[in-house]
């Protein structure tokens, strides 16, 4: 009885496991093919094909392609998060968890395709409403908890949209960078944004 128990939870983790794998063949397939064509010229039938999957399994996972975008939205931004996180994890104090958390943005940001997906794409199909869900969802919240513990403040309604236009401060420097600007002048100039919004919390 003892090993058909085991023969039986194996083959319901093995189960889970192809459920796994189908779900990460279909994101990373319809993540190259967004980047490479856009989300309008990228179909479902190569989507699939191109994950090696049924049609049944792309719709078992996701309702249509706009939920399969969106996951892959979602997706990415997790990924930042984490990358900023990490980075931000290992600072003494509020203004160098910024300043750290600010590279390790630019750095996260670096990865093929992420600009797009995130900065043009997304917000151009999910709308800003649904970009902003998944922002906070994400890496918004520690940005407004960081910026909140920077200044010395709750995070109240002002601090809320403070931390609204630092990110648009981050994101717009992501795409002046993507398309060629220097990334140090951008590096430097957001940690001097930081240090200003400290210095003038602090009354110097």
């Amino acid at each position: 009885i003892q090993a058909v128990c085991m023969q039986e939870n194996s083959g319901h983790r093995s189960n889970r496991e192809r459920t796994r794998e189908t779900r990460t063949a279909l994101l990373s397939a319809a993540r190259a093919l967004f980047i490479e064509k856009g989300y309008a010229d990228t179909g479902t039938p190569e989507i699939v094909k191109a994950a090696n999957v049924t049609r049944g399994a792309l719709y078992h996972h996701f309702r249509d392609k706009d939920d399969l975008f969106r996951s892959v939205i979602e997706q990415e931004a997790v990924a930042v998060s984490a990358e900023i996180e990490q980075s931000a994890s290992a600072t003494a104090t509020p203004l160098s968890a910024l300043v750290s958390g600010s590279n390790a943005y630019f750095d996260a940001m670096a990865a093929q395709g992420r600009v797009r997906l995130l900065l043009l794409d997304g917000p151009a199909i999910l709308g800003p409403e649904e970009m902003s869900r998944i922002d906070r969802e994400t890496g918004g919240g520690s940005l407004l908890d960081g910026l909140a513990a920077l200044i010395g403040r709750t995070p109240d309604p002002e601090v809320e949209a403070l931390a609204d236009m630092l990110s648009a401060s981050f994101d717009r420097a992501a795409l002046a960078i993507a398309y060629g600007a220097p990334r140090d002048d951008y590096e430097s100039a957001m940690a001097t944004l930081i240090k200003t919004l400290a210095g003038r919390a602090a009354g110097t």
